[in-house]
């Protein structure tokens, strides 16, 4: 399995705060059965901007400690990067990265209001050649309000990824809801932790992979956990097959009664 989504860079965000604690996490991931960790720390403008220099530099550190302690987890370069106008700018200027060097690129967005700028910045990146992936979709409040909003964004050509921990209710009970709505739509096409400290979520790994694969298969669970972020890695294509439209109804009527 690939982790998709971590913040296990030291000193770089809000994510792991030392290198000690960087290596914990990432014993703690073979340990949860991930033999990739793509690191996507957070790019956000005047505020997390450490450059693609400096975090490949740690990144290099932390395999040099992997190999001498013989700890059999390869880690890849990526940023989760805050929408911005400038995104396709700062990757030029080797400030942000995309996914392992690739045209993939790892995006977040404002919890608690939908950007107006969105659909001009995915346009600009798909103009631009890359590939845009929305981190956990499920958590952000005008998406559980309008949940037919990631159908939109398919559309358009952006992937989505989801955390594991939505799923059993980490984030609250209306991501639990979209999540599995989601999922059950094949709508989420890449799972990551999301980890930002030890002895949080991969503890939990196990279980929560136990219970997805009984809700949607093995079959998916492959695909969104393994199979899809290796093509990314090697930076091919993803083919999108048998995306459903979300039965609206159902959702507002839990979200309803949540209120």
């Amino acid at each position: 399995m690939i982790d998709f989504h971590t913040h296990i860079l030291p000193n770089i965000d809000d994510g792991s705060s030392c290198i000690n604690e960087t290596i914990t996490l990432l014993k703690e991931a073979r340990s949860a059965g991930f033999k990739t960790v793509i690191l996507t720390s957070h790019y956000m403008e005047n505020y997390y901007e450490a450059n693609a220099d400096k975090r490949i530099e740690l990144m290099n550190s932390i395999k040099s400690i992997l190999e001498k302690n013989q700890i059999d987890i390869d880690v890849v370069l990526g940023n989760e990067i805050y929408i911005s106008d400038n995104i396709n700018k700062l990757i030029r200027n080797k400030k942000a990265c995309t996914i392992n060097n690739t045209r993939y690129i790892l995006f977040e967005l404002p919890f608690n209001v939908k950007p107006i700028n969105l659909y001009e910045v995915i346009y600009d990146i798909l103009q631009n050649g890359y590939i845009p992936i929305l981190a956990h979709p499920e958590r952000y409040e005008f998406v559980q309000q309008n949940p037919k909003i990631i159908n939109e964004l398919i559309e358009k050509g952006v992937l989505m990824q989801g955390n594991y921990g939505s799923f059993v209710g980490q984030y609250g009970e209306r991501a639990q809801i979209i999540i599995k709505k989601l999922l059950k739509n094949n709508m989420i096409h890449f799972l990551g932790t999301d980890v930002h400290r030890k002895n949080t979520i991969y503890n939990k790994i196990p279980k929560i992979l136990f219970q997805v694969e009984k809700f949607i298969g093995t079959e998916q669970l492959e695909q969104i956990t393994t199979i899809n972020p290796k093509l990314v890695l090697e930076d091919k294509l993803i083919e999108i097959n048998n995306q459903e439209e979300i039965y609206l109804s159902l959702i507002d009527k839990l979200i309803m009664r949540m209120k």
